[in-house]
């Protein structure tokens, strides 16, 4: 498993990372706990070291897991993120300092951890970063050790940038072959400032895998129901012919692309995985590849030609 640097923070990641919130059950449906935890034993056991989760997932239960699961593994980095308040009817957003302060404080103490590795603002609007309550916050905690980095998991362009502006040495944006409007329009500042970039989203919520038919459907309790009309869905299925070119030797399925392309950007420290099960998980972490070049610049032009023809981007 190769590593890189979380940009100016000092730490080190492994090119993959798994995400936790398909693990929590509230983003595609039910999930046990022993599933949970048999998918998070096995990413340590391949190597990955960077777990990304959040104060909301399970109501803070996911963060609980991991502290149970982890300790094992002391070069593990855990990123969380605080910002929604689900103890609110209706649950809502809260970047107040007061708030940010009681839920990293929260956080350590579910984690089982004195200093926590990456705290993100999660999905804060532009406003909520320019008026600086929330990350002046961060910026202390850190200066006093309680965090060692923090950033903003930035959800659109004016979000990140105004990240960037508030001196976030971490940034989490969605990124992937369908979606890259967010990462290229921050990226200069990116590379100048040295930001850590977590991408999410890499396979788009399971779309870029090219499993699923013309009239797909979701369950009830899957976040993908809502996410795109059929119209929608429909239309980015068929835009998935972009991505065939990139298919062939040792890239072996569209999954395998997709995953490469996120891998071949410099500038992303960790592409976060969110494999739900064990034998999602080894499909991923087998189908990445070991070194660069992931795809190859004649793939990486081929698909970038696809993905102008169709006029992809999400």
């Amino acid at each position: 498993m190769r590593r890189r640097a979380l940009g100016r923070t000092g730490l080190q990641t492994t090119e993959l990372g798994l995400g936790t919130w398909g693990l929590s059950g509230d983003a595609y449906g039910a999930v046990t706990e022993a599933e949970s935890a048999r998918v998070v034993e096995r990413a340590l056991q391949l190597g990955i070291s960077l777990f990304e989760t959040a104060d909301s997932y399970a109501h803070g239960e996911v963060e609980r897991r991991l502290a149970g699961l982890l300790p094992a593994a002391p070069a593990a980095v855990v990123v969380t993120k605080v910002g929604t308040d689900r103890e609110a009817v209706p649950p809502r957003k809260r970047f107040d300092a007061a708030y940010v302060a009681a839920a990293v404080e929260r956080s350590a103490e579910r984690l089982g951890r004195s200093t926590l590795d990456v705290v993100l603002l999660h999905n804060p609007s532009a406003r909520a970063i320019a008026r600086g309550e929330a990350t002046r916050i961060l910026r202390d905690l850190a200066a006093t050790g309680a965090i060692r980095a923090w950033g903003v998991s930035a959800g659109d362009e004016e979000t990140g940038r105004a990240a960037l502006a508030e001196g976030a040495p971490v940034v989490e944006v969605a990124y992937n072959a369908f979606h890259r409007r967010t990462l290229r329009a921050i990226l200069p500042e990116v590379k100048e400032r040295e930001v850590g970039i977590l991408a999410r989203s890499v396979l788009a919520h399971g779309l870029l895998c090219g499993h699923w038919a013309a009239d797909k459907r979701f369950p009830e309790g899957d976040h993908r129901a809502d996410r795109w009309t059929p119209d929608e869905l429909r239309l980015r299925i068929r835009h998935l012919d972009a991505l065939r070119p990139v298919v062939g030797n040792a890239v072996l399925t569209l999954r395998s692309g997709a995953l490469r392309f996120v891998l071949e950007e410099p500038a992303v420290s960790c592409a976060v995985l969110g494999a739900r099960s064990v034998v999602q998980l080894d499909q991923l972490v087998r189908e990445a590849g070991r070194e660069p070049p992931y795809l190859g610049e004649e793939k990486l032009a081929a698909l970038a030609r696809r993905l102008d023809d169709l006029r992809v981007e999400a």
